[in-house]
């Protein structure tokens, strides 16, 4: 799993939006910091809950120069209509594939809800060079992440 201080893996992946345009991480660095989201599944109440809650604060997160992006194993069509019903506008990125994930060491299973090879609950801050400069990782996939935290860490990167 990437450290602060870490080159943070990139990635290549699909955006879930009406498109299905192709994501590459690197396209993204160099323009400030990146918020990588890591959520375990959309439509759940507490991703539901994150996105949402990040989504009220996008404009905060632009005021300071980053590019919000959600990161899950849905696929993209499913992303997208998450999207369309919660109103989210940032970015959400389809990694069905697993690759994000696994380079991120995010890879989780709850069995009991039939659910393998999803992201656990996680949020990074790259800085314009790709460096992790922030890294939140949940101890339980139903916890969000402290926003302010993650408001401080986007200031001083």
């Amino acid at each position: 799993m990437p450290e602060n201080g870490d080159t943070a893996p990139t990635f290549t992946a699909t955006l879930g939006t009406s498109d299905h345009e192709s994501f590459d991480l690197s396209d993204r660095l160099g323009d400030g910091p990146v918020v990588l989201a890591f959520f375990p599944g959309a439509f759940t109440p507490p991703c539901t809950n994150e996105m949402v809650a990040l989504e009220d604060r996008r404009a905060e997160f632009e005021e300071r120069g980053a590019t919000l992006l959600g990161v899950s194993a849905d696929s993209a069509f499913s992303q997208g209509a998450f999207r369309d019903e919660h109103g989210i506008e940032f970015d959400l990125v389809s990694d069905m594939g697993g690759d994000a994930i696994r380079a991120y060491d995010l890879e989780m299973d709850i069995p009991d809800l039939g659910l393998y090879g999803i992201a656990n609950r996680a949020v990074f801050v790259l800085d314009e060079d790709g460096t992790v400069v922030y890294r939140w990782v949940a101890d339980d996939p139903t916890n969000e992440p402290d926003y302010e935290e993650l408001f401080d860490a986007v200031e001083s990167s």
